[in-house]
């Protein structure tokens, strides 16, 4: 859906740190907990992954733009 806007592996003296910057198709999207909670879960069971953070952001704004065509063609976008 495009949601991810980036993603940073760094270096920790005994393991990974992950820092993932995304947003939802909306501010107040009652499934935003739900995707960040399952994205941290997620990241935390790959071996030598430390430290997880997610955080989520607004700017730039999400559109349908964002998706990749198979994703647009998926929901019936066009």
């Amino acid at each position: 859906l495009g949601l991810i806007y980036g993603c940073e592996v760094s270096d920790l003296p005994t393991g990974k740190r992950v820092m993932v910057e995304m947003t939802l198709t909306a501010p107040g999207c009652g499934m935003g907990q739900v995707l960040k909670d399952d994205i941290e879960f997620k990241l935390r069971t790959i071996p030598g992954v430390e430290e997880v953070e997610v955080e989520l952001v607004f700017d730039p704004p999400w559109t349908p733009e964002r998706m990749t065509e198979a994703a647009q063609l998926e929901i019936g976008y066009y």
